[in-house]
Protein backbone atom coordinates (compact mmCIF):
# COMPACT_ATOMS: atom_id res chain seq x y z
CA UNK A 1 0.00 0.00 0.00
CA UNK A 2 2.82 2.00 -0.58
CA UNK A 3 2.37 5.54 -0.96
CA UNK A 4 -1.84 4.83 -1.11
CA UNK A 5 -3.80 7.48 0.47
CA UNK A 6 -6.24 6.71 2.39
CA UNK A 7 -8.55 8.57 4.91
CA UNK A 8 -10.25 7.07 7.98
CA UNK A 9 -13.11 8.50 9.25
CA UNK A 10 -14.34 7.20 12.90
CA UNK A 11 -16.54 7.95 15.76
CA UNK A 12 -14.25 6.83 17.92
CA UNK A 13 -10.15 6.16 17.96
CA UNK A 14 -8.12 4.78 20.79
CA UNK A 15 -6.00 6.41 22.81
CA UNK A 16 -8.41 9.21 22.91
CA UNK A 17 -12.00 7.25 23.94
CA UNK A 18 -12.14 3.83 25.78
CA UNK A 19 -11.12 0.33 24.27
CA UNK A 20 -13.93 -1.26 21.94
CA UNK A 21 -14.71 -3.04 18.88
CA UNK A 22 -14.86 0.58 16.83
CA UNK A 23 -12.05 2.61 18.93
CA UNK A 24 -9.41 -0.44 18.76
CA UNK A 25 -9.79 -0.77 14.74
CA UNK A 26 -10.17 2.64 13.84
CA UNK A 27 -6.39 2.34 15.19
CA UNK A 28 -4.94 -0.86 14.36
CA UNK A 29 -5.86 -0.53 10.45
CA UNK A 30 -4.45 3.22 9.63
CA UNK A 31 -1.26 2.02 12.17
CA UNK A 32 -1.44 -0.89 9.91
CA UNK A 33 -1.27 1.11 6.38
CA UNK A 34 1.01 3.70 8.00
CA UNK A 35 3.73 0.81 8.44
CA UNK A 36 3.54 -0.73 4.81
CA UNK A 37 3.86 3.25 3.81
CA UNK A 38 0.81 4.15 2.95
CA UNK A 39 -0.44 8.18 3.68
CA UNK A 40 -3.25 8.18 6.17
CA UNK A 41 -5.46 10.99 8.09
CA UNK A 42 -7.71 9.53 10.39
CA UNK A 43 -10.63 12.35 11.47
CA UNK A 44 -13.01 11.78 14.42
CA UNK A 45 -14.80 14.27 16.44
CA UNK A 46 -13.78 16.05 19.40
CA UNK A 47 -15.93 14.87 22.36
CA UNK A 48 -15.91 16.93 25.57
CA UNK A 49 -15.12 13.71 27.39
CA UNK A 50 -11.02 13.85 25.18
CA UNK A 51 -8.36 15.26 27.56
CA UNK A 52 -7.40 18.02 25.16
CA UNK A 53 -4.15 18.39 27.87
CA UNK A 54 -3.41 15.02 28.01
CA UNK A 55 -2.94 14.52 24.33
CA UNK A 56 -1.77 17.80 23.35
CA UNK A 57 -4.86 18.94 20.83
CA UNK A 58 -4.58 22.02 19.37
CA UNK A 59 -6.02 24.28 17.00
CA UNK A 60 -5.16 24.49 13.70
CA UNK A 61 -6.86 28.20 12.95
CA UNK A 62 -5.77 28.37 9.31
CA UNK A 63 -8.52 25.24 8.93
CA UNK A 64 -10.93 26.62 11.44
CA UNK A 65 -13.43 29.46 10.96
CA UNK A 66 -16.15 28.20 8.46
CA UNK A 67 -19.46 27.99 9.01
CA UNK A 68 -21.29 24.87 7.97
CA UNK A 69 -24.85 24.76 7.41
CA UNK A 70 -27.04 22.19 9.37
CA UNK A 71 -30.70 21.93 9.17
CA UNK A 72 -30.98 25.91 8.42
CA UNK A 73 -28.11 26.52 11.09
CA UNK A 74 -24.91 28.52 10.74
CA UNK A 75 -22.32 26.42 12.91
CA UNK A 76 -18.84 27.36 13.31
CA UNK A 77 -16.29 24.63 12.31
CA UNK A 78 -13.51 23.94 14.91
CA UNK A 79 -10.68 21.65 13.72
CA UNK A 80 -8.47 20.10 16.64
CA UNK A 81 -5.06 18.38 15.78
CA UNK A 82 -2.88 15.90 17.61
CA UNK A 83 -0.07 13.20 16.83
CA UNK A 84 -0.44 9.91 18.25
CA UNK A 85 2.87 8.92 20.34
CA UNK A 86 5.13 6.98 18.54
CA UNK A 87 3.55 6.20 15.39
CA UNK A 88 3.83 9.79 13.81
CA UNK A 89 -0.04 9.43 12.80
CA UNK A 90 -2.18 12.73 12.62
CA UNK A 91 -5.55 12.89 14.29
CA UNK A 92 -8.25 15.68 13.33
CA UNK A 93 -10.91 16.70 15.40
CA UNK A 94 -13.88 17.57 13.76
CA UNK A 95 -15.11 20.22 16.80
CA UNK A 96 -17.76 23.17 17.60
CA UNK A 97 -19.08 23.92 20.79
CA UNK A 98 -22.99 23.40 20.29
CA UNK A 99 -22.45 19.72 19.05
CA UNK A 100 -19.34 18.66 21.14
CA UNK A 101 -18.63 20.66 24.72
CA UNK A 102 -20.58 18.41 26.83
CA UNK A 103 -18.74 15.94 28.76
CA UNK A 104 -19.71 12.65 26.55
CA UNK A 105 -19.89 10.87 23.43
CA UNK A 106 -23.43 9.68 22.34
CA UNK A 107 -25.11 10.14 25.68
CA UNK A 108 -26.10 11.83 29.17
CA UNK A 109 -24.91 10.34 32.56
CA UNK A 110 -28.38 8.38 32.72
CA UNK A 111 -27.79 6.54 28.90
CA UNK A 112 -30.35 8.52 27.13
CA UNK A 113 -29.00 9.76 23.62
CA UNK A 114 -28.50 13.27 23.03
CA UNK A 115 -31.49 14.88 20.86
CA UNK A 116 -29.26 16.36 18.03
CA UNK A 117 -27.03 13.15 17.36
CA UNK A 118 -28.69 13.06 14.36
CA UNK A 119 -27.42 16.92 13.63
CA UNK A 120 -23.92 15.90 15.07
CA UNK A 121 -23.19 13.20 12.61
CA UNK A 122 -24.28 15.18 9.73
CA UNK A 123 -22.40 18.44 11.05
CA UNK A 124 -18.63 15.53 11.49
CA UNK A 125 -19.42 14.48 7.59
CA UNK A 126 -19.46 17.74 5.89
CA UNK A 127 -16.77 18.82 8.58
CA UNK A 128 -14.31 16.28 7.02
CA UNK A 129 -14.81 16.70 3.75
CA UNK A 130 -14.96 20.77 4.07
CA UNK A 131 -10.97 19.95 5.89
CA UNK A 132 -9.55 17.95 3.19
CA UNK A 133 -10.71 20.18 0.64
CA UNK A 134 -8.91 22.71 2.48
CA UNK A 135 -6.02 20.30 3.11
CA UNK A 136 -5.98 19.69 -0.66
CA UNK A 137 -5.44 15.84 -0.10
CA UNK A 138 -6.93 13.52 -2.45
CA UNK A 139 -7.53 10.18 -0.85
CA UNK A 140 -7.69 7.24 -2.48
CA UNK A 141 -9.71 5.02 -0.25
CA UNK A 142 -12.09 6.94 2.48
CA UNK A 143 -12.26 4.02 5.41
CA UNK A 144 -15.88 4.95 7.51
CA UNK A 145 -16.09 3.32 10.61
CA UNK A 146 -18.82 3.45 13.58
CA UNK A 147 -22.52 5.20 12.93
CA UNK A 148 -21.28 8.78 14.21
CA UNK A 149 -19.60 8.69 10.87
CA UNK A 150 -22.26 6.71 9.12
CA UNK A 151 -23.60 9.51 7.16
CA UNK A 152 -20.15 10.54 5.26
CA UNK A 153 -20.66 7.79 2.30
CA UNK A 154 -24.40 9.73 1.79
CA UNK A 155 -23.27 13.35 1.86
CA UNK A 156 -19.87 12.22 -0.15
CA UNK A 157 -22.70 10.31 -3.07
CA UNK A 158 -24.87 13.20 -2.96
CA UNK A 159 -23.84 16.80 -1.50
CA UNK A 160 -20.26 16.92 -2.71
CA UNK A 161 -20.99 14.60 -5.91
CA UNK A 162 -19.54 17.39 -8.11
CA UNK A 163 -16.29 17.82 -6.24
CA UNK A 164 -13.69 17.11 -8.69
CA UNK A 165 -11.23 16.61 -5.44
CA UNK A 166 -13.07 13.34 -4.97
CA UNK A 167 -13.57 11.85 -8.62
CA UNK A 168 -11.71 8.49 -7.88
CA UNK A 169 -12.14 7.80 -4.27
CA UNK A 170 -13.57 4.86 -2.90
CA UNK A 171 -15.42 4.64 -0.03
CA UNK A 172 -15.24 1.66 2.20
CA UNK A 173 -17.44 1.20 5.25
CA UNK A 174 -16.83 -1.29 8.38
CA UNK A 175 -20.14 -2.48 9.57
CA UNK A 176 -20.15 -3.07 13.43
CA UNK A 177 -22.46 -4.69 15.95
CA UNK A 178 -21.78 -1.75 18.05
CA UNK A 179 -25.27 0.21 17.87
CA UNK A 180 -27.46 2.65 20.23
CA UNK A 181 -31.02 1.77 21.57
CA UNK A 182 -34.22 3.28 20.27
CA UNK A 183 -33.87 6.03 17.66
CA UNK A 184 -32.68 9.42 16.50
CA UNK A 185 -34.19 12.21 15.72
CA UNK A 186 -37.49 11.94 13.90
CA UNK A 187 -36.65 14.90 12.06
CA UNK A 188 -33.58 13.34 10.65
CA UNK A 189 -34.49 12.72 7.29
CA UNK A 190 -35.87 16.07 6.38
CA UNK A 191 -32.86 17.83 7.69
CA UNK A 192 -30.93 15.13 5.75
CA UNK A 193 -33.28 16.36 2.23
CA UNK A 194 -32.79 20.06 3.13
CA UNK A 195 -29.24 19.34 1.73
CA UNK A 196 -30.86 18.08 -1.53
CA UNK A 197 -30.36 14.85 -1.10
CA UNK A 198 -32.98 12.42 -2.93
CA UNK A 199 -35.66 11.34 -0.94
CA UNK A 200 -35.93 7.79 -2.97
CA UNK A 201 -32.38 7.10 -1.96
CA UNK A 202 -32.68 7.69 2.00
CA UNK A 203 -36.22 7.11 2.87
CA UNK A 204 -35.06 4.43 5.56
CA UNK A 205 -34.16 7.68 7.97
CA UNK A 206 -37.68 7.85 8.28
CA UNK A 207 -37.07 5.46 10.76
CA UNK A 208 -33.43 6.85 12.36
CA UNK A 209 -32.44 3.60 14.48
CA UNK A 210 -29.31 2.03 13.75
CA UNK A 211 -29.82 -0.70 11.37
CA UNK A 212 -31.65 1.61 9.42
CA UNK A 213 -28.84 4.84 9.36
CA UNK A 214 -26.07 1.84 8.79
CA UNK A 215 -27.94 0.92 5.35
CA UNK A 216 -28.20 4.16 4.36
CA UNK A 217 -24.56 3.88 4.46
CA UNK A 218 -23.95 0.72 2.86
CA UNK A 219 -26.17 1.98 -0.26
CA UNK A 220 -23.74 4.72 -0.85
CA UNK A 221 -20.45 2.52 -0.22
CA UNK A 222 -18.45 1.54 -3.01
CA UNK A 223 -17.17 -1.63 -0.79
CA UNK A 224 -18.05 -3.19 2.49
CA UNK A 225 -16.53 -4.57 5.51
CA UNK A 226 -18.13 -6.99 7.84
CA UNK A 227 -16.73 -5.73 10.84
CA UNK A 228 -17.88 -7.83 13.97
CA UNK A 229 -18.24 -11.29 14.42
CA UNK A 230 -22.21 -11.64 15.72
CA UNK A 231 -23.27 -8.63 13.23
CA UNK A 232 -27.35 -8.80 12.62
CA UNK A 233 -28.65 -10.92 10.16
CA UNK A 234 -30.50 -8.27 8.98
CA UNK A 235 -27.24 -5.82 8.38
CA UNK A 236 -25.34 -9.03 6.71
CA UNK A 237 -28.15 -9.50 4.70
CA UNK A 238 -27.99 -5.88 3.61
CA UNK A 239 -24.49 -6.10 3.04
CA UNK A 240 -24.70 -9.17 1.04
CA UNK A 241 -27.78 -7.94 -0.81
CA UNK A 242 -25.83 -4.49 -2.12
CA UNK A 243 -24.08 -6.06 -4.98
CA UNK A 244 -20.93 -4.45 -3.79
CA UNK A 245 -17.24 -5.60 -2.75
CA UNK A 246 -17.42 -7.08 0.80
CA UNK A 247 -14.92 -8.88 3.20
CA UNK A 248 -16.57 -11.55 5.75
CA UNK A 249 -15.42 -10.99 9.24
CA UNK A 250 -12.17 -11.89 10.06
CA UNK A 251 -10.43 -11.88 13.34
CA UNK A 252 -7.99 -9.26 14.98
CA UNK A 253 -5.15 -11.12 14.71
CA UNK A 254 -5.43 -11.93 10.73
CA UNK A 255 -7.21 -9.02 9.54
CA UNK A 256 -3.86 -6.93 8.32
CA UNK A 257 -3.60 -9.45 5.31
CA UNK A 258 -6.79 -9.53 4.56
CA UNK A 259 -7.50 -5.90 4.94
CA UNK A 260 -4.45 -5.22 2.73
CA UNK A 261 -5.51 -7.48 -0.12
CA UNK A 262 -9.21 -6.49 0.03
CA UNK A 263 -7.95 -2.64 -0.49
CA UNK A 264 -5.83 -3.17 -3.57
CA UNK A 265 -7.80 -6.67 -5.44
CA UNK A 266 -11.75 -5.07 -4.87
CA UNK A 267 -11.36 -1.16 -4.32
CA UNK A 268 -9.07 0.56 -5.73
Amino acid sequence: MEDKRILYVSSEVVPYLAENEVSLMSYDVPKMINDQGGQIRIFMPRYGNINERRHQLHEVIRLSGMNLVVNDMDMPLIIKVASIPKERIQVYFIDNDEYFKRKATFSDEDGVLYPDNDERAIFFAKGVVETVKKLNWVPDIIHVHGWMAAMLPIYMKHYYKHEALFADTKIVTSVYNQSFDGTLDNEMLKKVLFDNIPEEDVKMLGVPNYENILKASIAHSDALIIASENLSDELVKAVEASGKPFLPFVAKDNFAEAYTNFYRNQVL
